[in-house]
């Protein structure tokens, strides 16, 4: 009974050490630098559980557990011809440090869309969002407040990109612009225009300051030549030679101050013009840019419209041509099946008509001559009449024979000239000869005596 207990008792600290070591296993302490994500079975609305900088037990089967590094990670973003509000492009290279932020809402947003993602596809990812909304910012600044104004700058962008880094998980946490350049050289202008108006300002001080010296040291003077003057009007001349000496010392006062007045007005109208050359200059320098862009956006307008028109008109013409040319193919296929169908018909009734002669060569037993007689047999009728219609349609009004009495062979001039009338159709056996054919002897008349050639005398018998 004691071993069977002490096996039992063994036995039961095994299971118990074996879950410890399971439990513990499944234990997972999430460090500084890293956000642990729970997912599966999490118990909540939403589809992970983020935590950082504590610890969580992971159940088995039911869960599963993933890290998030939270390393920053450096995005260069040079970029280059951005249209800023002014429709002047201009290169903005900057370098943007971003990383996975640590609040509760965007740790869940992270967890959504950057878990099990590279270091690198996360990088690509912000890279696209941060040149939109670079892109956006640039849009709606001038190139005075992008240039000059670098903290608003900067602060629009942190607020654009911030809250769309926030849409994946991420936090901005520097952005640094390094320069801003642009193609048309106008940042150079101000900048020129900014340096011209500092020295020149510094010079119309420097005049000022000359002037202010050279009244005071002529009032001084005035000073101590009327002390002088009428210290040696008391002393020498009295009252009368001290006054000559003040109105002398005041001509000469009036003459001196009228000097340097005219030196100073001069001065500063010679550094009023000095500036307004150089700041018409610079104007100029604009101008100049700003007609070559124009001239380059309208050339660009003209010439793309040109290529587009020539294209579209070469178009229409193949079509065109196409048209014409399956238009003509569709007349010729038409015409070769009118003169195809007038041929097979041709060809048919060709046929039908050696077929019917063949029948009719095999009806006279091979003998063609026969066949022919038999044809003019079929076409005697026609012939005949044929024959009589010659004369049908004579209209005789009057006839009128001189007969002289003297008949031959007992006929009159009245039958003489009906008999040539008729002797002036063709008979049918003359028909038959100039077509080179013979008429049968049963249709031909028989020959009189006087026609038959007359046979030669015997000699007489002595």
């Amino acid at each position: 009974m004691e071993q069977n207990e002490i096996f039992l008792i063994l036995i039961i600290v095994a299971v118990v050490i074996v879950t410890l070591s399971a439990i513990l296993r499944r234990y997972r302490r999430c460090p500084s630098d890293r956000i642990l994500v729970i997912y599966g079975k999490t118990g909540r609305q939403s589809s992970a559980k983020c935590i950082h900088g504590g610890a969580a037990f992971i159940w088995p089967v039911f869960q599963d557990y993933k890290y998030l590094d939270l390393k920053p990670i450096s995005i260069e973003c040079n970029l280059t011809n951005a249209l800023s509000k002014q429709n002047i492009r201009v290169d903005v290279p900057c370098r943007f440090t971003v990383g996975i932020s640590t609040e509760p809402e965007v740790m869940t947003n992270a967890a959504e869309r950057l878990l099990g993602l590279t270091t690198d596809s996360i990088q690509s990812i912000a890279t696209d969002i941060l040149f939109g909304q670079l892109r956006l910012v640039i849009a709606t600044m001038d190139i005075e407040e992008i240039n000059a104004d670098r903290d608003k700058f900067l602060a629009s962008v942190s607020a654009n990109v911030e809250a769309e880094l926030r849409k994946i998980g991420l936090k901005l946490i520097n952005v640094n612009v390094t320069d801003i350049r642009d193609e048309s050289g106008y940042i150079e202008a101000l900048g020129k225009e900014a340096a011209a108006k500092a020295i020149n300002d510094a010079k119309k001080s420097v005049a000022e300051q000359n002037r202010f010296g050279e009244t005071g040291k002529a009032m001084a003077d005035k000073d101590t030549r009327v002390n002088v003057a009428a210290a040696d009007a008391d002393a020498v001349k009295g009252e009368n030679s001290a006054k000559i000496e003040i109105a002398n010392s005041d001509a000469l006062r009036r003459q001196k101050t009228a000097e340097a007045d005219r030196l100073a007005v001069a001065a500063e109208k010679v550094q009023a013009a000095k500036a307004l050359q150089e700041a018409y200059q610079s104007e100029r320098d604009a101008e100049i840019a700003r007609a070559e862009r124009e001239k380059a956006t309208q050339q660009a307008n003209i010439v793309v419209a040109a290529e587009i028109d020539k294209e579209k008109r070469i178009i229409e013409a193949e079509a065109e041509a196409e048209q014409a040319r399956r238009r003509a193919k569709g007349e010729a296929d038409a015409i070769f099946a009118k003169m195809d169908a007038q041929a097979r018909g041709i060809f048919e009734v060709l046929t039908k008509q050696a077929d019917g002669f063949k029948n009719l060569v095999g009806a006279a037993e091979g003998d063609a001559q026969k066949a022919v007689l038999m044809m003019i047999a079929d076409k005697l009728p026609e012939l005949v009449k044929t024959q009589v219609e010659a004369v049908k349609g004579i209209n005789i009004d009057k006839v009128t024979v001189w007969d002289t009495g003297s008949g031959t062979d007992g006929k009159t001039a009245t039958s003489n000239f009906i008999s040539g009338m008729m002797k002036s159709v063709p008979p049918l056996n003359d028909l038959f000869q100039m077509a080179g054919m013979e008429l049968p002897s049963y249709l031909k008349a028989p020959k009189k005596e006087e026609d038959a050639p007359a046979k030669p005398e015997e000699p007489k018998k002595k």
